[in-house]
C-alpha cells in the first residue's frame, strides 16, 4: 500500500469517526427535542440558540463530574466494561460503504475504510462483541440491579441476533454475496433491496431496535425496575461512553440498514446526474442522500421512543422466539421457493 493511499484512509477513518461522534452527541439534542414537540413541551432551549449548544453543555458536563467507583467493584473489570462498548460501537463503521470512488486529480478516494469480502460477518462480529462491554460492566459493578440488567441484555441480544442473522439469510439469496460494498452497487439507481426484501427488513428493523438497547426493547436498563440497569453505578466519562455507545450503535444500525435494504448512497436518476453534474458530483449527491436516509430512521428509532411503552420481558422473549424465528424462517423458504421458480 502507497504511503498517499495509507493517508487517504487514515484521513477516512478520522473523518467518519468524527462524524459518528457529533451525530451521536447531537442525537440527544435531537432525542430531547423530538420528545419535547411529542409532549408539547419546549425542551432544550438555554445553552445556545434554540438549546444547540447543549451537547456541548453535557460532555463538559460528563467530563468534569466527580469519579466515583464503587468500594467493592472490580476495579479493572469496571473501566474496560465502557470502554469496550465504546470500541465495538465505533469499529462497525469500517466496512460501510458511504459513496461511490471520487477521483481528485490521480488519486481514487474510496469512501470505504475497508472492503471485506466478507462484511456482513464483520458486522455481526461486532454486533456479537458489543454485549461483552454491557456484561462485565454490570457483573463488575457489584450491584444486583446492574447484573439484572446485564443478563437482560445478554440474553435479550443473543435471541434477536438469531432472528437479524436469519433475516440476513433471505437477502443473502437474493444478491449472491456478503460484500457490503457488492450488496450497495447491485442497488444501482432505484433497484433497491427493500423491493425484494420487505419482510426482511422488517424483522431486521425489529431485531436492530432490540440489540441498541431502544425502546420498546429497552428492558437492560428499565428505570422502574432496575433503577439504570447495567450503568446504575457509573459516573463521569464511563457512563458517557455508555450513552455515546447507544446512540453510535443506533447510527451504524441505520446506516447498515440503509445500505442492506435502502439502496445505500444509490438514487433515481444516478447516470443521468452524473452526466450533467459530473462523477464526483453525482457521488456527493450519493453521499449526502444516504445520509438523509440515515437521518430519517435515526428519527424513526427516535420517534418509536416516545410513541410505544416497553414490553414486558415475557412479551420480549416470546416475540423473539415464537414470532420473529418462524417468520425468519418462513422468509428464506419462500425466497428460496421464488429464486428457484425464476432460474428454472
Amino acid at each position: 500500500m502507497e504511503l498517499a493511499e495509507i493517508g487517504i484512509k487514515f484521513a477516512l477513518v478520522t473523518i467518519i469517526f468524527a462524524i459518528s461522534l457529533v451525530i451521536a452527541m447531537y442525537s440527544t439534542y435531537a432525542e430531547r427535542k423530538i420528545a419535547a414537540f411529542f409532549q408539547d413541551r419546549i425542551g432544550p432551549n438555554r445553552a445556545g440558540p434554540w438549546g444547540i449548544l447543549q451537547p456541548l453543555a453535557d460532555g463538559g458536563k460528563m467530563f468534569l463530574k466527580e469519579e466515583i467507583i464503587p468500594t467493592n467493584a472490580s476495579g479493572f473489570l469496571f473501566i474496560v466494561g465502557p470502554s469496550l462498548a465504546i470500541m465495538t460501537a465505533c469499529i462497525g463503521s469500517a466496512v460501510i460503504p458511504w459513496g461511490q470512488k471520487l477521483v481528485i486529480g490521480s488519486h481514487v478516494i474510496d469512501l470505504q475504510v475497508a472492503d471485506i469480502n466478507v462484511g456482513i460477518l464483520y458486522i455481526f462480529g461486532v454486533v456479537s462483541l458489543g454485549v461483552y462491554g454491557v456484561m462485565i460492566g454490570g457483573w463488575a459493578s457489584n450491584n444486583k440491579y446492574s447484573l439484572l440488567g446485564a443478563i437482560r441484555a445478554a440474553s435479550q441480544n443473543i435471541s434477536y441476533e438469531i432472528s437479524m442473522g436469519l433475516s440476513i439469510i433471505a437477502l443473502l439469496l437474493v444478491t449472491g454475496t456478503l460484500s457490503l460494498r457488492q450488496i450497495a452497487e447491485q442497488q444501482h439507481s432505484w433497484h433497491w433491496n427493500i423491493i425484494y426484501q420487505p419482510v426482511g427488513f422488517i424483522l431486521f428493523l425489529v431485531c436492530a431496535f432490540a440489540e441498541t438497547n431502544r425502546t420498546p426493547f429497552d428492558l437492560p436498563e428499565c428505570e422502574t425496575e432496575l433503577v439504570g440497569g447495567y450503568h446504575t453505578e457509573y459516573s463521569s466519562m464511563k457512563l458517557g461512553f455508555y450513552l455515546f455507545a447507544e446512540y453510535i450503535n443506533m447510527f451504524i444500525s441505520s446506516a447498515v440498514m440503509v445500505t442492506l435494504y435502502w439502496g445505500a448512497y444509490n438514487y433515481p436518476f444516478m447516470d443521468w446526474m452524473a452526466a450533467h453534474i459530473g462523477t464526483n458530483g453525482a457521488v456527493i449527491l450519493g453521499v449526502v442522500l444516504m445520509f438523509a436516509k440515515i437521518f430519517l430512521f435515526i428519527f424513526f428509532f427516535m420517534w418509536v421512543r416516545w410513541t410505544i411503552p416497553r414490553f414486558r420481558y415475557d412479551q420480549l422473549m416470546d416475540l423473539g422466539w415464537k414470532v420473529l424465528i418462524p417468520l425468519a424462517i418462513a422468509n428464506i423458504v419462500v425466497t428460496g421457493i421464488v429464486i428457484t421458480l425464476i432460474n428454472r
